[in-house]
C-alpha cells in the first residue's frame, strides 16, 4: 500500500483538534423514522468513531422548516424528541473515542422520493433546475425565518455538545441553488449577475450561525461546483470567481470549507496548471489561506454516483492522496462508501491491512452496518 503516515498527522487549528486527517463524509441514510435518531443510529456513528475515524459528519440533518427534508426518514434537528435522539449519537461517539458534528441540512427544490408530499418548497426563485418549475419563490420573510432556523440548529448543536457542525451548501439543495445562476432569478438583494452577489443568503446564514455559538465554536460548510440536477455544473470558472464565491462566507465566519467533487484526483483549473494540478480543495486552501476538506470516491474503484446505479467497487490505491496531501494541496479527507461498507477502515490502513479492506456492495446503502 505504501505509507500512509500523512493521514494519520494530527490536524491541529485555532478551533479545532483531531486525531488525524480522515472524515467520514456525510452520507443519507433515510433511516430515522420519524424524523428521530435511535439507538441504531447511535451504534452506527460509535462504530465508525471505535473504528479510528478524526472526524464524522452526520447525514444531512435538516433545519426547522416545513419542506426541509425531501424523503421521510431523514432525521430532523429540532424539536425535543429528535434532539433528544441526536444527545445519544453524540454521547455514544464520545463515548467511543470520536469527534462529531452534525450536518444542518435544507434540501430547497429538490424531490428524491416523487411520493412523499411536502408544504410548499422554499427556493430562490420557485425552480429545482434551469427550466424546472417546482413553485414559487421564498418571500423575505421566508428566507428570515429560514436564517433564524440554521441559527437555532448552530446553538442546538453546541448545546447538545457535538464538536462542531457542517452547514451543507452544496449538490443543488436550497443554500446551492441561492448560488447557483440557473435557480437564482430574484432581481432583489440575494439575487444578482455574479456569484459574489448570490453569496448573501448563504453569508447571512453562516453570520447567523456565528452568533448563535460564539467566536471559538469551529463551523464548517460544504460547498461543489456540481450539483445533482447538473453533473457539468460550474458556479466559478476562474480562480477569481473562487474568491468572490468563497470569500465572504469565511468573512462571515466560515472556519473549514469542505470541497466536494466527484473524483478528488481532478484538476480544478487545468488550463492553468495542468492535469496534475490542483483539485477544488487545493484552490480554495491557496486563494483563502483555510483549512479544506477535500472528497469525491477516495479508497475505491468506481465513483459514487455509480452506487446509486447498483454499481459495486473495490478497494484502489490511496498513493495519489497521499502525494497530494504530503505536498499540503488540502488538509482533510473525506471517505464516504468505504467508510459505509467497512467500520474499520481506518484502523486496516493505518495498520497496512489492504487485503483485509472490503469491497463496496450497494446493498450497504439498505442497512445501518
Amino acid at each position: 500500500m505504501g505509507s500512509t503516515d500523512i493521514l494519520f498527522q494530527p490536524f491541529v487549528s485555532p478551533k479545532l483538534s483531531l486525531p488525524n486527517r480522515i472524515v467520514m463524509a456525510p452520507m443519507t441514510r433515510n433511516m430515522a423514522p420519524g424524523g428521530v435518531p435511535a439507538q441504531p443510529n447511535a451504534d452506527y456513528y460509535a462504530r465508525r468513531a471505535a473504528g479510528g475515524v478524526g472526524l464524522i459528519l452526520s447525514e444531512g440533518t435538516v433545519i426547522d422548516r416545513p419542506a426541509s427534508r425531501n424523503l421521510p426518514h431523514i432525521p430532523f434537528f429540532h424539536d425535543h424528541a429528535p434532539l433528544g435522539g441526536w444527545q445519544g449519537v453524540i454521547e455514544a461517539v464520545h463515548g467511543a473515542g470520536g469527534k462529531m458534528g452534525p450536518q444542518l441540512w435544507h434540501t430547497g427544490g429538490t424531490s428524491a422520493d416523487p411520493a412523499f408530499e411536502r408544504a410548499p418548497l422554499d427556493t430562490p426563485s420557485g425552480l429545482n433546475a434551469p427550466g424546472e418549475p417546482v413553485g414559487e419563490p421564498m418571500s423575505e420573510e421566508g428566507i428570515a425565518d429560514t436564517v433564524a432556523a440554521f441559527a437555532r440548529a448552530a446553538a442546538d448543536a453546541k448545546a447538545l455538545g457535538f464538536d462542531t457542525f457542517e452547514i451543507h451548501g452544496a449538490h443543488g439543495y436550497l443554500i446551492d441553488q441561492f448560488f447557483w445562476q440557473g435557480t437564482n432569478l430574484r432581481q432583489d438583494r440575494y439575487g444578482g449577475a455574479t456569484i459574489g452577489e448570490r453569496a448573501r443568503f448563504a453569508a447571512e446564514v453562516v453570520a447567523a450561525m456565528r452568533a448563535a455559538v460564539g467566536p471559538a465554536y469551529p463551523i464548517l460548510l460544504r460547498v461543489s461546483q456540481w450539483k445533482q440536477q447538473d453533473y457539468a455544473a460550474r458556479l466559478a470558472t476562474t480562480p477569481a470567481e473562487i474568491e468572490q464565491w468563497l470569500g465572504p462566507l469565511v468573512d462571515a465566519g466560515v472556519d473549514i470549507l469542505h470541497c466536494s467533487q466527484r473524483r478528488y484526483w481532478e484538476p480544478e483549473f487545468p488550463e492553468l496548471d495542468g492535469e496534475r494540478g490542483l483539485n477544488f480543495a487545493g484552490w480554495v486552501k491557496r486563494l483563502l489561506g483555510v483549512p479544506t476538506i477535500s472528497v469525491g470516491s477516495v479508497g475505491l474503484s468506481g465513483e459514487f454516483i455509480g452506487a446509486f446505479q447498483g454499481q459495486s467497487s473495490h478497494p484502489a490505491s490511496l498513493e495519489g492522496l497521499v502525494a497530494r496531501m504530503e505536498r499540503g494541496e488540502f488538509d482533510l479527507i473525506a471517505v464516504g462508501r468505504a467508510l459505509l461498507a467497512d467500520p474499520l477502515w481506518v484502523d486496516k490502513v493505518r495498520e497496512g491491512r489492504r487485503e483485509e479492506l472490503n469491497d463496496f456492495d450497494p446493498a450497504a446503502l439498505a442497512v445501518l452496518a
